[in-house]
């Protein structure tokens, strides 16, 4: 009735199970390919466009119909495996229709995503059932307990490796927070919108400046508001906004940040056009990948005058790379090794430069690294990297106790001293 690769033919009920079998399997990977379609081409992120989505949108869509092409052509453990692994990614790719669905009910594509959600379970249930019909049992306990363990090790190794990190770098540039915190800034503020020059809106808070100087705090509206009412205290102007992708703001979410840099530029042109402002004395503190974007927009334009850049660590493999220690390195490397080519696959994005390489650009401009031990994310050991790196002026600062950007909890008194200190001799010319 059907053939498959091996070229045993299939008759009666056989024939007839893998059939009813196809179809199922070919309907739910029909469903994961719709929200596939939906997001990229049919309902894409705010500010953006199907033609900003070629690659993360053909791509996964080439390979969901090849696999169900080839479906009834394979072996069935070779089916079990495609069932089981395009069935996770149907789940993952429902993660943020759940995500955005629980923060403000479902809207555009969540409904779709919703759909790909039991379409992958379908899929891990075929594959697991496929998995247990053609398990060979015509050799000996031994062998046959011998060969599932090994056949085990290998695929928890490939899930490791492999597997879970591209899923990941899906909900890396699909996911991210969806709503607006309350403000707590200590001081009056007004809402502001401003244009990147890629065309996206972004929109944040701005707290007017009382000594001309002011201080992008980043990234997003809830992490820095504690930072932001320490620099209002002393008179700067603090502009905290959703970067691109996240809460109000237009366009596609980036866990680690790729192109923000241009997000911080934009926010540098609308302090510069702000009356109260003198274009000289603006300031940039980033807390973890926003520390990374301050570093990249402080090396590409002269916008920013002094930086605070705290828990900055791996954005890319590049920095995984520069981890001292081949140990560390190795484990890192191994990682960043596919979530670094799948987050550029998912975002369209080619991977930034090395924060290594960028950070000596910065001079004769200002820059302070604050980081924590152990930190989070390689932040222990690549700031002594990134500030032997840098170039005078320059200083850092391991804050004892802290967590991941912690400072500011761990030593109050000490990180505002620091802190403000820092940008008053670089900002306001005080000793």
């Amino acid at each position: 009735m059907t053939t498959s690769a091996a070229g045993d033919r299939l008759s009666g009920t056989a024939g007839s199970r893998l059939w009813s079998e196809t179809m199922l399997v070919r309907a739910s990977i029909g469903l994961v390919a719709l929200h596939v379609a939906d997001d990229s081409f049919f309902q894409p992120q705010p500010g953006t466009s199907a033609g900003d989505h070629l690659v993360s949108g053909l791509v996964p869509l080439a390979v969901l119909g090849l696999a169900a092409w080839a479906y009834p052509r394979v072996r069935a453990g070779f089916r079990a495996v495609v069932a089981l692994i395009l069935g996770g990614f149907g789940i993952v790719v429902g993660i943020e229709g759940v995500y955005y669905t629980t923060k403000g009910g479902p809207t555009g594509d969540d409904f779709t995503g919703l759909l790909a959600i039991p379409a992958g379970a379908v899929l891990i249930g075929i594959g697991l059932v496929t998995l247990w019909r053609s398990r060979r049992t015509d050799d000996s306990l031994l062998r046959r307990y011998l060969r599932r363990f090994l056949i085990a090790v290998g695929v928890i190794a490939a899930v490791y490796v492999v597997v879970a990190p591209l899923y990941a770098s899906y909900v890396f540039t699909h996911v991210a927070r969806g709503f607006v915190p309350g403000a707590e800034l200590g001081a009056a503020h007004e809402d502001v919108s401003f244009t990147t020059d890629d065309g996206l809106t972004l929109r944040g808070w701005y707290v007017s400046s009382k000594n001309r100087a002011a201080v992008i705090v980043f990234p997003g509206r809830k992490g820095p508001q504690r930072q932001a009412r320490m620099l209002a205290r002393h008179g700067y102007g603090a502009l905290l906004f959703d970067r691109r992708g996240e809460g109000e703001s237009d366009g596609d979410p980036n866990v680690f940040g790729w192109a923000g840099e241009k997000d911080i530029r934009a926010a540098v042109e609308f302090l510069r056009s702000r009356p109260e402002i003198d274009p000289d004395r603006i300031g940039g503190l980033g807390l973890s990948v926003g520390g990374e974007m301050m570093i990249e927009a402080a090396a590409e334009s002269d916008g920013l005058k002094a930086v605070v850049s705290e828990g900055a660590g791996i954005r890319s493999i590049r920095e995984a790379l520069a981890i001292p220690g081949a140990g560390p390195r190795l484990t890192s490397a191994l990682v960043h090794a596919v979530v670094t080519p799948g987050v550029a696959l998912f975002s369209n994005t080619l991977p930034p430069p090395s924060l290594e390489d960028l950070v000596g650009r910065i001079a004769p401009r200002p820059v302070a690294i604050i980081y924590a031990m152990p930190g989070q994310g390689g932040e222990a050991e690549l700031s002594q990297v990134f500030y032997d790196a840098g170039r005078e002026p320059k200083t850092i600062w391991r804050v004892p106790g802290a967590g991941h950007t912690g400072g500011i909890e761990a030593r109050p008194a000490e990180y505002e001293r620091r802190v403000v200190g820092f940008f008053d001799r670089a900002l306001l010319d005080r000793p």
